[in-house]
């Protein structure tokens, strides 16, 4: 074992983040190119983008736990979680390469169906991505003591994504998707194979004398559906809106007459006509612009709330409780959403938002995991982080096969942001009822 992880000095956390990091990157560009390059290069509608999202999740929901089960037991090339995170960020990098390939995958297998070949990219990407996401979760609580230093660990580990993730934003927004696209696939592959060499798993993963309980397990299960169903809902509305904000764009971001007009490029371009030189310059002007105001959009989302997970939630926890700093963060992000649909009109309200709703981002993809990880059994902490990603997944399937019906048929694209907030202000809600005592508590383990 290395000094750094002796000591778990800040190096050894930056280390230990960054495959996450990888994964994270790799669940960005996803996130930016997939809707855009659909809608825009492949002429699908919102209603197709649905389905075509709807295929990650499903991968997800039998993916994670079954990893996490398998890397709970195997020991292969020196490690528990090893093994998956490498060959994960081998898989995410290659299944990313073929994004802006999707047409000439369907023309080179002459199968004549695009919807099904871009679903067979996105469930590759996510399920490489689901290959890797949960060891390099599962590998954070294995390495750190519970408490502070567990929860340090899954912060650093969100800012360190969050850094990157904006910077992968940033670049699709100045230099282009394609250009993020390929420059991606190398940082997949670095991040998620590199710091595997300098973190060592520890063999056995035994269970501390006072944690073991009558029943032979430390695991809340009333306090882990309590997590299970406020997380579910914090999901629901970040999916909503990442799979969805391209249409609240497309209505908003543009002149009535430019949004008229794109509406007959759409109706012309289902129906296979061609489309007037004046028609083609409105396609263009759209095309570019949504897909930099979705660049610039997650750039703030990623690059303002880098610092929050480890420089503001973490010592606000330490004082105040994770709950509670998890509430207040998702009760603001709630209200942020509902400004957006009621009031933004422009880019730069919409930044502005963005960036007031990036406290919650921030909690969503740190705290949780440190609250659920000292309420489980840990030597089985690769499955429970399975199981606790079907919060995750179950409601990216809602959004993405349900709700693209529900918003192509609204008039009113703001609904997308009404989803959203209403979903985040349930979940804050829900949370109330979680405690934010760790398993090895006596006086909580009836609950």
């Amino acid at each position: 074992m290395l000094d750094f992880q002796k000591k778990l000095s800040n190096g050894f956390y930056l280390v230990l983040g960054l495959p996450s990091t990888a994964m994270g990157f790799g669940l960005s560009i996803q996130i930016a190119v997939l809707s855009w390059i659909l809608s825009t290069k492949y002429n699908l509608d919102i209603h197709h983008i649905g389905f075509v999202w709807a295929a990650g999740p499903i991968a997800g929901i039998l993916g994670q736990p079954l990893i996490g089960l398998i890397s709970d037991k195997v020991w292969f090339l020196g490690g528990r979680r090893r093994p998956f995170i490498i060959i994960g960020g081998i898989l995410t990098a290659l299944a990313v390469l073929a994004l802006p390939n999707i047409g000439a995958i369907n023309d080179f297998l002459g199968l004549g169906s695009l919807i099904a070949v871009a679903i067979t990219v996105a469930l590759t990407l996510d399920l490489a991505i689901n290959i890797s996401f949960n060891p390099t979760r599962a590998i954070i609580a294995d390495v750190t003591p519970d408490g502070n230093p567990r929860t340090k660990g899954y912060t650093w580990m969100q800012s360190i994504s969050n850094l990157f993730g904006s910077l992968a934003y940033l670049t699709g927004a100045l230099l282009g998707n394609y250009t993020l696209i390929y420059a991606g696939a190398f940082v997949i592959l670095g991040f998620s194979i590199i710091p595997m060499f300098f973190i060592e798993e520890p063999r056995h993963l035994v269970q501390k004398k006072d944690e073991v309980t009558a029943e032979a397990t430390p695991t809340q299960w009333g306090q882990l559906f309590r997590i299970y169903g406020a997380h579910f809902f914090s999901w629901l509305g970040v999916q909503t809106m990442f799979v969805y904000i391209i249409a609240f764009l497309q209505q908003k971001m543009f002149s009535p007459d430019v949004v008229q007009k794109y509406a007959i490029v759409q109706e012309l371009k289902q129906k296979g006509e061609l489309l007037t030189e004046e028609l083609l310059k409105i396609e263009k002007l759209v095309s570019d612009e949504t897909g930099q105001m979705i660049g610039i959009a997650f750039f703030l989302l990623n690059a303002v709330s880098f610092l929050m997970p480890a420089f503001l939630l973490e010592p606000l926890s330490r004082k105040i409780g994770r709950v509670r700093v998890h509430v207040a963060s998702l009760t603001i992000m709630a209200l942020g959403y509902f400004t957006i649909a009621m009031f933004v009109h422009t880019p730069l309200m919409l930044y502005i938002m963005i960036a007031v709703i990036c406290v919650g981002w921030a909690a969503i993809v740190s705290l949780p995991f440190a609250i659920m990880s000292e309420k489980v059994d840990k030597s089985r902490m690769g499955y429970f982080m399975g199981i606790f990603n079907l919060s995750v997944v179950l409601p990216q399937l809602v959004a993405s096969l349900f709700l693209g019906t529900v918003i192509q048929s609204a008039g009113n694209k703001s609904i997308v942001f009404l989803i959203s907030a209403v979903s985040l202000a349930i979940s804050a809600f829900l949370w109330v009822f979680v405690s934010d005592k760790s398993s090895s508590q006596p006086q909580n383990l009836k609950k």
